[in-house]
Parts: C-alpha cells; structure tokens; sequence
C-alpha cells in the first residue's frame, strides 16, 4: 500500500477555521513546548502487545477476514500546531484537553505510525462506547474519561500487562478487590467488560475526590495516589498535571498525554482519513443467569454457538467453567441464542458432564499455560545475592527473566526471600556478560538499566526516636500492605510489616499510620 503524508499549510488552516464558522482570531502556531519529551517505545511495545491480542479475538479476527482491500493510495494528513489546538478546545469535555508538543508526539503515533491499529479499535469502540457511556453517566465521571481504555488495553478485555494488571481497565489484584471485582481460580471479574467499568468508573470518580483535578486522577489510575502525592508535595503543593509533571514517574508522564491524544483521534479521525473497520460483534446480547456448574463448551456444542465467540463474550471465566453451583453468575450470549439455551437448558447441563468437568483435563487460561524449564547446555548461571527491599519482581525485571523461571530455578515458594540469600539466574550465553555486574550495582542502576528513573525522596514528619530515617504514610480506604509498598521503591510489604510491628497483613485501618523507611 503506498501512503501519502500531508502537510497542511498556512492556507489550510484558515480554511479550516472559516469553514468552522469561528469567529476565533487565527494565531501563529507556538511552540507549545515541554523539555522532556517521553520516550514512546515503552508506550509502543504495550500498544502492540494489546492491539496483537484483540486482533486474535474471534470476532475481530472473523469481522477482518472478508475486509475489503484498501485503496491504492492513502494520502495521511498532518496538520499545524494551532488546528491540533482549536480540534482540542472544540471537545466537550470536562477534562482540560490541553495541547503541546508532548500530546502532539502521541497524536502522530495514533494517526501516523498505528493506523491500522486505531481504525479496528474505532470499530470496537461502537460496541464498547455506548455502555461505558452509560455507565460513566450513572456515577458522574465524564464521558471522554473512557477513552483512558484505549491506552490502557486497546479495548482488549484479555489485556495482561507485565505488571499484572488485567482487563480493558486494567486492574490490579489489590485495587480489583477494593472496587469488588471477584478475583478466584475460575473468576477474573477484572476481565468482566461490564463489571469492570463499574469498578473502574467508581475508581476515577474516587481519584477525582482526592484531587479535584481530571488529568491528575488519570494520573493517579496509572502510577497510584501515592507516586502523584509526592509529586504533589515535590512541586511545592501544586494541583495541576503539567505543574506536577517533572515530579511524576517517566511512564505517568506519557500517560495523560496520551489519553488527550487519544481523545482527539476518536473525535477526529475522519479528518486524518481513518477509516473504522467494521466488527462483527453480536450487537445484540443477552444475559441469562447460570444456577448450576457450566462448562462453556456445552453451550457451544449443544447450540452450535462458535466456542472461541463464547470465551470473548465471557472472557471471566478463567478455564471455561461458570460455578454456578456457588452462587448465579451471568452468562452472555447472542440474543437469538438466549431463547435456545432456555428451552434446551437441561440437555446443556447434562451434557459430557462428566467429561467436561475432569479436573484433569480443565484447560488453563492463555496467560497461565507457561511452564518453568530446566535451562540448557547454551545457558550460563550467574548469581545475585538479594539486598534489602529486593523482591521476585524487580530481579526478575533486572534480568529480564520470567518470575516463575526464577522461583523455578530457586525453590521460591510465593515472593519469599530474605537478604543475603543466593540466587541462581540463568541467561543465554550470548546475553550473559550484560548481566554480570548487576549484583554489584545500586538500586538506582539496578533501576536506570529497565529505564526507570529512581527519584530522590523528600522526608515528611520524622519520627525523634529513629533519626528521622522514617516517612509517615497515611493508610486511605482500600489500601493493603501490597499497594503501599510499591509506592517506595525497594521497599517490600514485609519490611512494612516489620517496621510497624504489623502481624496480620489484612488489618489495616484507614487513617492508620505507618513507619515508611524508603529505600536509598
């Protein structure tokens, strides 16, 4: 395909502005400048993971099967600094829609460099839109707030980051649990399309409260109350996102950005010639309460319903099983086989009952089926002895291993480790010697080498009997030992733990203080 990119001129822009009926008085394009620029292949690498698993959805990938071929030539317009503005101011929207070079960096990925990618999101977003948008309403957050889905997941219910963070909202296990989002063996609610808006919906509402401010409560979803806290404080107590930006975490820098960006091209992607691709989604769904054990593959099997299109409609349901015998949980399916499964529901459940539910032959959820392996002959061991405030994670991230391999490798049941101790890390033999001085760097290195920056910590209320060594946190409603932790860099839920004399990690109070001893 042989593409065009369009540079807009001075003339143009007029045009656009009479064509508009302004009666805004044209301005010469400004700078609109920030120093630093973030780098947007971290953002890259996560966009295309996403985007790569909502084109293996069923429906996606049936819907782009029979696409018609596109034109011979795309032309790709670009435009200047003062049409990028006025489009942005034109948004009704809550949310400061602000413009600078830094938003600018991310409108050119959506529009340039992932158009493939934005126009099957666009498609989505007809099916997807409508009900954040209701759902939104319902608790008062604004509507352009759903557009954070698109940099969070690419409108992938499956999404799994690195991190752990699941779901088009992208939950963590602590937060998912606060919002009340089911999270067991054969349930992941943070997978729920509809469930987890809601959680995320009360979420932002929540992150609102705390900050009175739309972009610092986006902010805030990305990095967590307590990195834009300190950020807050570090500014000199200022509330606004770009005042604070400097002092916010490298990756919550590109976030917001962003997510203004990513406004602007779901409302304007017409002018960029961004076509959505159509997604044969079931526009019409029903729901109907399951009361009894459910296998997936009964439904499918018995009424015919493709099976891969059932697990997208239902992508909770980590192993295919709905445990309806534990309580009603609800089953969605193509409006014309709602009626079915009423009228055949007996025969559905009966059916290879016994095959379907062999604890044996369950079949585990996609991003759970890697097993550990020996390492082989090509392998070399290095080893690393932990520091204080290590943690499985952070080694595994240094050294760009799977925390299972490294568990596997070391006997780790769960994250227990303890300093001192001595673990086996095994790199490919043309990998090795990058990682070979790794146990001899800081934190901060340790850091700088996965491109993340260590910020150096203000104290706040030092406590007289330890030297002033100590920070005082604040426990907020839905906080466990977990979340705090990951807020002070090097410091694990257990060094909390001990700090605070703390036995029962799940007994946190909100307003309880807590000792914090950050991490050099």
């Amino acid at each position: 395909m042989k593409t065009t990119i369009l540079s807009l001129s001075l003339l143009l822009t007029t045009q656009f502005i009479s064509a508009n009926n302004d009666t805004i008085q044209f301005v010469i394009d400004t700078a609109y400048s920030i120093v630093d620029m973030p780098d947007t292949a971290a953002f890259d690498a996560s966009f295309d993971a996403n985007v790569d698993s909502v084109l293996k959805l069923y429906y996606v990938e049936e819907s782009l099967k029979d696409s018609s071929s596109e034109l011979e030539e795309t032309v790709i317009p670009q435009f200047t600094d003062s049409v990028y503005k006025l489009r942005l101011d034109r948004i009704p929207a809550v949310a400061s829609m602000d413009y600078n070079n830094v938003v600018k960096r991310y409108i050119e990925v959506y529009t340039i460099k992932k158009r493939k990618s934005v126009e099957v999101m666009l498609g989505l977003s007809e099916h997807y839109f409508p009900v954040f948008d209701e759902i939104f309403d319902y608790y008062g957050v604004p509507n352009e707030l759903k557009y954070m889905s698109i940099i969070e997941s690419a409108l992938n219910p499956r999404a799994y980051s690195r991190a752990r963070a699941v779901g088009l909202w992208q939950f963590m296990y602590g937060t998912g649990r606060v919002y009340g989002l089911e999270i067991n063996s054969l349930v992941d609610e943070r997978m729920d399309p509809i469930k987890a808006t809601h959680a995320a919906a009360r979420f932002i509402r929540d992150l609102h409260t705390m900050y009175d401010d739309w972009l610092l409560a986006v902010a805030a979803y990305n990095c967590g109350p307590g990195n834009v806290n300190k950020a807050i404080r570090r500014a000199g107590g200022k509330k606004n996102f770009w005042e604070v930006y400097y002092y916010l975490p490298r990756e919550t820098r590109g976030h917001v950005p962003a997510f203004i960006a990513a406004t602007y091209t779901m409302n304007y992607y017409k002018e960029h010639n961004l076509t959505p691709k159509t997604i044969d989604l079931p526009l019409r769904v029903d729901t109907i309460m399951v009361k009894q054990k459910l296998h997936l593959k009964q439904v499918s099997e018995v009424l015919a319903i493709p099976h891969k299109l059932l697990q997208d409609l239902n992508p909770q349901y980590r192993y295919d099983i709905v445990p309806g015998q534990i309580k009603p949980y609800a089953l969605r399916l193509p409006a014309n086989d709602a009626l079915s499964f009423i009228d055949f529901q007996d025969s559905i459940y009966s059916y290879k009952d016994s095959a379907f539910f062999n604890a044996t032959k369950v079949a585990a959820p996609k991003y759970a089926n890697y097993a550990p392996k020996t390492p082989g002959k090509d392998y070399v061991k290095l080893t690393y002895t932990v520091k204080s405030g290590d943690a499985v994670g952070l080694i595994a991230q240094w050294y760009q291993v799977r925390t299972s391999d490294l568990r596997y490798w070391n006997n780790i049941r769960g994250n227990m480790i303890r300093s001192g101790q001595k673990l086996s890390i095994y790199k490919h033999k043309t990998k090795a010697e990058k990682y070979r001085d790794l146990d001899n760097l800081t934190y901060a290195e340790k850091q700088a080498r996965i491109g993340k920056t260590v910020a150096p910590m203000k104290k706040e209320e030092p406590i007289d009997d330890n030297n002033g060594e100590f920070e005082i946190y604040t426990v907020r409603s839905g906080d466990t030992l977990w979340d705090i932790a990951k807020l002070y860099p090097g410091v694990t839920d257990t060094d909390i733990m001990r700090w605070n004399n703390i036995s029962n990690a799940s007994s946190l109070k909100p307003g309880q203080k807590l000792r914090i001893k950050p991490k050099s």
